[in-house]
């Protein structure tokens, strides 16, 4: 009965009710060879300490114990304990969403509290309430600078999050917007800039580079914002480590941040759920796809909260919807919200001089070790870099993993330029032990 609602009675009654006399009879009309007549093959039921068990012990398969010096886009940070017991309250796990959004008003001061918070770390007027996730969020970032400019074309930097590229493409194939891609610095790992300048022309509508870029290298954005608006194009930035805000001058230069808040508290989960972010200036905020929660007084002048904008076609007419985000991430924008304001404005950045310290520990030694090189060494960077080795990454993960330490990320299947190189990540959960054990191992 835990998991199955209906009793015998109560389904003989539905069954009497549709005139079938049994629940094979709403399936005669599958053909008979298509039809299951025998039990699947599936293992014994079990009581639920046993699944709890089974699950545990699968979990000690898996990283705990070991130590992780991945990043690229998803990021190991600690996450207060406080913040799973809040966001799993029944009043906002249930009304994830604002569809009758003047009575979830719990949910509304949190997505007004988060976008107040993501406009002052980036430095933008205005933030909405969430995308899917950082790819998605810079993909709509650059349809939206289609609609505002009424150019069709977007130049894109070699350096941002290569899978922030593929949806990208998958966003504008179909939607007549060519992308042209700006190459990096060799010696630096910075875009280009005269390949930049080269490859905007009247027809561009914006540029989009990231920073710090895939290879944890803070771009030029003063410079780079220069060269695309004396074009006429606008500038998107994306960050995917929301945490380097913490210490990394916010792109104010730029008219539209698109970043990845998942470093704020919501655990890697494999992928997702993530929670992304745009925000631009006050004057292009009709532009912005997702939701924007307001803050305004009652007839009795209490303080309450409203959907100021939504402009996707469930709320306005097809043609003048700026997307078609059928929902926000507003639990996990709440993990966010809830790990900003548990860390507060000195928080943050000592979190982030933490990740700096750190990498700059891990780059320092594993540089120095037999066969291995830290490449745009001369560049300011957060808390990634790439180290080129004499061995094959696959080789040397290998031989790390054999001591519990997850190496570097591969980039032979987007940089095969680099030759034997990997990101490697370090943040405040990994320990300088850690840092010298893999130090030892490529060495």
């Amino acid at each position: 009965m835990r998991y199955l609602p209906k009793s015998p009675t109560e389904r003989a009654e539905m069954l009497a009710a549709i005139g079938a006399a049994a629940i094979d009879d709403l399936f005669r009309v599958i053909p008979e060879p298509f039809r299951i007549a025998a039990d699947l093959k599936l293992p014994r039921q079990h009581a639920e300490g046993e699944i709890i068990a089974h699950f545990r012990a699968a979990a000690d398969k898996n990283a705990q114990g070991y130590a992780s010096f991945l990043g690229a886009g998803t990021y190991r940070h600690y996450r207060p304990v406080v913040i799973d017991s809040l966001v799993q309250r029944g009043e906002f796990l249930t009304s994830y969403t604002p569809y009758q959004a003047e009575i979830t008003q719990g949910t509304l001061q949190a997505i007004f509290e988060f976008q107040t918070m993501i406009a002052e770390l980036t430095g933008m007027d205005v933030a909405n309430a969430s995308m899917y996730d950082g790819s998605t969020g810079a993909a709509e970032a650059v349809m939206m600078a289609v609609r505002i400019t009424g150019r069709d074309k977007a130049v894109v930097a070699k350096t941002l999050h290569p899978e922030y590229r593929e949806v990208l493409a998958t966003y504008t194939q179909h939607q007549g917007i060519p992308v042209a891609l700006a190459g990096y610095d060799a010696e630096t790992g910075r875009v280009d800039l005269a390949t930049l300048d080269a490859a905007i022309t009247e027809e561009t509508a914006c540029v989009l580079v990231q920073s710090p870029n895939f290879f944890g290298v803070i771009e030029d954005i003063p410079a780079i914002a220069a060269i695309a608006h004396k074009k006429g194009a606008l500038l998107v930035v994306s960050i995917a480590e929301a945490v380097s805000l913490g210490i990394v001058e916010p792109p104010k230069e730029a008219d539209i941040v698109s970043m990845e808040a998942q470093s704020f508290g919501v655990a890697p989960s494999y992928g997702g759920p993530f929670c992304g972010v745009i925000a631009t200036r006050e004057q292009y905020v009709r532009q912005m796809p997702g939701r924007l929660a307001g803050q305004t007084v009652d007839r009795d002048g209490q303080r309450g909260f409203v959907l100021t904008l939504s402009t996707r076609e469930q709320h306005i007419r097809r043609e003048k919807a700026t997307s078609n985000i059928c929902t926000n991430q507003a639990l996990v924008a709440l993990m966010a919200t809830i790990f900003l304001t548990v860390y507060g404005k000195e928080g943050i950045r000592d979190l982030a001089e933490q990740n700096l310290a750190k990498a700059a520990y891990a780059a320092s030694v594993l540089g120095k070790a037999k066969g291995g090189k830290v490449l745009f060494a001369g560049s300011p960077r957060f808390h990634e870099f790439v180290l080129q080795t004499t061995e094959s990454v696959a080789q040397l993960n290998a031989r790390l993993l054999g001591k519990k330490i997850i190496g570097g990320l591969d980039l032979a299947r987007w940089y095969p330029e680099l030759g034997n190189a990997s990101l490697w990540c370090a943040t405040e959960l990994n320990t300088k032990d850690q840092m010298d054990a893999a130090t030892g191992v490529i060495g």
